[in-house]
């Protein structure tokens, strides 16, 4: 253990992007492990960037060097691109009492455990961008070195944005697909909604607004009533009704299967990903 430093003492953030920020911003609004500013380093090279979040945040920005020797938990927050950088600058500095909780995507925990021959605890995580107004829904997987502590800490850390679940590493590719890539799904089919509210004669303004709580409503129904989705739409669906001519059209434009296939590609592009990191 590092002189001064205790097993879930200090956090460094390594990339201040908007993942990184959502994260930052939830921890410091009072989630759990409820760090204080002076707990908390972000590292993070543009200057632009530097600036917003010192400003915003009143947060140190430090080289990575520091961030690690200051810090027991090191969450990078980089693109799958600018792994190998951030392992190579980590890698003299990082010990095996660091804990790693990585949320770049496609980035495996072995990976990063061979980038890191220290042999720290190593955490995988999946969040989506819903991160931003504390609704996450995140995956976490454990490397070889994590155990049940490990990813008890990265949980509390990510819960602070939202909820969090364990999963086996061997399923974040469709966790991805799912949950990481869903956000889009929602929202490619609101706009849609509201181009429809358009064509039939409505205002942009009122098709936004009545599309926008309508899904937060249908949402907020799904998780709260426990009822299957099936259950709800059915408690819409009169006989000879709108909804189910709605549904007809749907069904005859192959929209279910459309989204199945969707997703299964989503699936397939992170495992290409991932492999191609893997060679890198």
């Amino acid at each position: 253990m590092m002189p001064g430093m205790t097993s879930e003492s200090g956090l460094a953030i390594v990339g201040g992007g908007k993942i990184g920020e959502a994260l930052l911003s939830g921890l410091l609004r009072g989630g759990q492990p409820n760090y204080s500013r002076d707990e908390i380093v972000v590292v993070e090279h543009y200057p632009e960037r530097i600036s917003y979040l010192q400003g915003k945040y009143g947060i140190r920005v430090v080289d990575i060097t520091e961030a690690a020797k200051s810090s027991a938990t090191i969450l990078i927050a980089v693109k799958p691109q600018d792994i190998d950088t951030v392992l190579n600058q980590l890698a003299d500095h990082v010990t095996a009492e660091h804990l790693i909780v990585s949320v770049a995507a496609g980035i495996t925990t072995s990976k990063i455990e061979r980038g890191l021959p220290a042999g720290p605890a190593v955490v995988r995580c999946m969040p989506n961008t819903p991160a931003l107004v504390d609704e996450a829904m995140t995956a976490i997987s454990a490397g070889s070195h994590a155990d049940d502590e490990h990813l008890q800490r990265a949980q509390d850390l990510l819960s602070a944005v939202g909820r969090v679940v364990r999963v086996p590493e061997s399923q974040l590719d469709a966790v991805t697909a799912l949950s990481g890539s869903g956000p889009a799904y929602f929202f490619f089919l609101v706009e849609a909604m509201i181009d429809a509210g358009i064509l039939l004669g409505l205002p942009r303004a009122l098709a936004a607004e009545l599309i926008v709580q309508t899904a937060v409503g249908s949402a907020i129904m799904l998780r709260d009533s426990g009822e299957h989705p099936v259950q709800l739409r059915e408690a819409v669906t009169s006989p000879a009704g709108t909804t189910i001519s709605a549904i007809r059209e749907l069904e005859n434009h192959g929209v279910r299967a459309a989204l199945l296939a969707a997703i299964e590609a989503a699936r397939d592009r992170s495992l290409e990903l991932g492999r191609a990191a893997e060679q890198s």
